[in-house]
């Protein structure tokens, strides 16, 4: 029997043939590693426990703590050190002197002199007030004891013992001696615990004022989250502009340019305060560097605002909670306050908010109006709230037109006169029309004011949605005149220069909701002829001068530094119908918004003040159709429907005709005016088949009696 032999070494001459036998090389394992040093070892862990998170945060609260503390104490030294010497007043005379402001220089000196007179005065008293006091102490004591024994007199009367004489004055002395004991058995523990009384309270001192480095604070204040402004906080990011006069001018008052604010005041959901600029400073420069004044303040550019008072070289901030802009502003009073009525002489819309979270109310009092901003950030929705209003006054009358025509002015049938609804260039030749006839009406009341000056006539508003539409339609009509444009020629635009040009003097206004505005789509002469003139967001300043003029945007009116998407409703007005703090051009609404269901509420209620107002529609000039007839024939044989489904039907039917603005409303009376209407099943409304039916043949009827007459 054959063995296979293992070979453990190599051979010097290993055969070249496959018969050569099986070698196995075994190779040893490696040395192990040398084992890591100690001091290896240990420089390892300290390092990693020195670097470690927790070890980072409990050094950094010690530090913080103990900071606040020692800085704590020397605030509070300062401060005692101000109240007993002049140096607070010498720092506001260099601040105002480097401030260039002469006037509050002086004003400060002679503080300064009052102060230094009354403090010698009371230095002199304190040469005479020992023997004053130790005259006031033995008359104190003498009466006292003097008294005390008339009492014990008046008990020794009274009792029959003479002993009672000296009762009262034992009875102070015991008590004198029952306080001494008090005090020796609470001394020894205040002496123990007053110290670190102190330390309490010169740590809250410096917690207040965050009176630590940077690093040592927590991370909520390192980030600025929720930091609160405070005068140092305003300064220093007025410091770091990147203006070297504002540095260094600040750098030279001795107050570190506290005396360059004013107080810092709540206003709504923020703080305002007035920054008096030193000399060499110019406004505009603070301006310009919104948004790295907004950082320096730990804020969004957003959430920053800078305004010229009226006061010289000054700039008014206000400056928003952190988030605060980003909460809602709650319902509008015309949807929560049922009872609500309007005035349109006399009376204020109720539009929304102000940053300072007072109610924002406009005047629309012989005022033309103008709403513009980027597509789809509530310019409808702010007009319409406006309209709303004006509607709850019966005296007012509309003439609508809304050149989107998806029915966001279908609540107004039955309140406007005139409804013009659709995009179409045959929509922008009926509005263009519209206007002219205003331009008409207008100078019949002309003509009629100059007959009798004391006639008063009804208010008219005239209102175009997406007035850009109409300025840029490019028809021309038989007479060779364009309807859209920004000449002399254009229909359109000579119409509303007319108006605005007479208009208000009769009570015949043009409002105008305008998209995106350029030179061509919203001319000059236009939008400076209105008198309400109000700026959702903007792509860019040319457009934010476009919108609300050069005055107010040289004030700080900058809708162009909205966010789109988000400031949604966010309004720049600029009118003097709103009440605007002295001194600006603008002022910036937050305004309600109005959905559509609550509008149609609301628009309900005016209907209910009015007797009746036969709205004029114009839709597509398709064919004509039986209305009536249709919605017998969409019911079909079914006994009834819901209002919702015979309106998709209506739709589908004949689309160019029952569009959007074939509501619930107008489905209900066309059933009205034949005697129906719809009724609810099951808290929803349906429409009867057999209803429908009688309400033909009511009009059958109706149609008959009036050919016989």
């Amino acid at each position: 029997m054959s063995e296979n032999v293992v070979h453990l070494h190599k051979p010097t001459d290993p055969p070249a043939d496959d018969t050569a036998p099986t070698v196995l090389t075994v190779v040893p394992d490696a040395p192990p590693a040398p084992p890591v040093p100690l001091w290896v070892r240990s420089g390892r862990a300290v390092k990693s426990a020195v670097t470690h998170e927790t070890t980072k945060t409990t050094v950094r609260a010690v530090a913080r703590h103990s900071l606040y503390t020692f800085n704590g104490g020397r605030i509070v030294a300062r401060r005692t050190w101000d109240g007993r010497t002049g140096s607070r007043y010498e720092r506001m005379i260099r601040a105002a002197e480097a401030a260039g402001n002469l006037e509050a220089a002086e004003e400060w000196e002679e503080r300064l002199q009052r102060f230094r007179a009354a403090r010698h005065h009371r230095r002199m008293d304190l040469l005479h007030s020992p023997v004053e006091a130790a005259k006031g102490v033995a008359v104190g004591a003498g009466m006292s004891i003097g008294v005390l024994i008339a009492l014990g007199v008046i008990m020794a009367i009274n009792n029959g013992h003479v002993g009672d004489v000296i009762t009262p004055l034992a009875a102070t002395i015991d008590f004198i001696a029952l306080l001494i004991r008090i005090v020796q058995v609470v001394w020894g523990p205040a002496l123990t615990i007053g110290p670190f009384l102190a330390l309490l309270a010169l740590w809250s001192v410096g917690s207040k004022q965050h009176a630590a480095p940077a690093w040592a604070l927590p991370a909520n204040v390192r980030s600025g989250e929720g930091e609160p402004i405070t005068p140092s906080i305003v300064v220093k990011a007025l410091r770091d502009l990147g203006i070297a006069p504002l540095k260094n001018a600040i750098k030279e008052m001795g107050d570190a340019g506290a005396s360059m604010l004013g107080p810092i005041r709540i206003a709504g959901c923020g703080v305002e305060v007035d920054v008096t600029l030193p000399s060499g400073v110019a406004t505009n420069e603070v301006q310009k560097r919104r948004r790295k004044l907004a950082e320096n303040l730990t804020r969004h550019e957003h959430e920053v605002f800078i305004t010229i008072p009226e006061a010289a070289r000054t700039v008014r901030l206000w400056i928003a909670d952190s988030g605060a802009l980003d909460e809602p502003i709650g319902p509008s009073p015309l949807v929560t306050d049922e009872t609500m009525t309007a005035n349109y002489k006399t009376g204020k819309a109720p539009w929304g908010q102000d940053l300072r979270g007072d109610a924002a109310t406009i005047s629309l009092y012989q005022r033309h109006l103008l709403v513009t901003g980027l597509s789809n950030q509530g310019k409808t929705a702010a007009l319409r709230a406006l309209a709303l209003w004006l509607a709850l006054d019966r005296s007012v009358q509309f003439w609508i037109a809304d050149l989107k025509g998806i029915g966001d002015w279908a609540m107004f049938e039955g309140i406007a006169q005139v409804l013009i609804e659709g995009p179409s260039d045959d929509h922008v030749i009926q509005a263009t029309e519209m206007v002219e006839d205003a331009v008409e009406e207008m100078n019949r009341r002309i003509e009629e004011r100059r007959r009798d000056p004391s006639i008063v006539f009804e208010p008219l508003i005239v209102l175009v949605d997406e007035a850009q539409l109409a300025f840029m339609c490019p028809v021309v009509g038989d007479d060779k005149r364009p309807y859209g444009g920004a000449k002399a020629t254009s229909r359109y635009f000579m119409g509303v220069r007319k108006i605005h040009n007479q208009g208000r003097a009769v009570d015949v206004l043009m409002w105008q909701g305008t998209q995106d505005p350029t030179d061509q789509n919203l001319p000059k002469l236009v939008r400076e002829g209105a008198h309400t003139r109000a700026s959702l967001v903007l792509g860019t300043e040319s457009q934010a001068r476009m919108a609300l003029g050069d005055k107010a945007v040289d004030g700080g009116a900058a809708p162009h530094l909205l966010r789109q998407g988000l400031d949604k409703g966010t309004l720049v007005v600029a009118s003097d119908g709103i009440t605007i703090p002295a001194g600006q051009a603008s002022i910036t609404v937050r305004t309600h918004f109005i959905d559509d269901e609550p509008a149609a509420e609301v628009a309900d209620r005016a209907k209910a003040l009015r007797d009746g107002v036969a709205t004029l529609r114009v839709v597509d000039q398709g064919e004509e159709r039986d209305a009536l007839a249709d919605v017998a024939s969409v019911i079909g044989d079914a006994p009834r429907l819901r209002t919702n489904e015979v309106l998709k039907r209506l739709h589908a039917l004949a689309p160019d005709v029952y569009g959007d603005q074939w509501t619930n409303d107008r489905l209900k009376s066309l059933l009205e005016e034949h005697g129906e209407e719809p009724k609810k099943s099951h808290g929803v409304m349906v429409i009867h088949r057999d209803h429908v039916l009688r309400a033909l043949t009511n009009r059958d009827a109706e149609g008959s009696a009036s050919a016989a007459e």
